[in-house]
């Protein structure tokens, strides 16, 4: 559901979209901002890892003590 969107940019619109973020942010200021993009994804993932990881071993812990 969250990629919906997706389904409706073909080839032309997302060319039309690159370009448009290259005219606003220049060829010498995008691999800085794609770098930073990565780096929020990555730590966005970090942390959602971690929330899992919390919410299995709490879901352990009720697990072993019900028992």
């Amino acid at each position: 559901m969250t990629y919906s969107f997706l389904a409706f940019l073909g080839g032309t619109e997302l060319m039309v979209v690159a370009f448009i973020v290259l005219l606003l942010f220049g060829g010498k200021k995008l691999p800085e901002l794609m770098k930073g993009l990565g780096k929020g994804i990555r730590e966005f993932n970090s942390a959602k890892a971690n929330i899992e990881s919390e919410i299995k071993e709490s879901m352990k812990e009720i697990d072993d003590t019900s028992k």
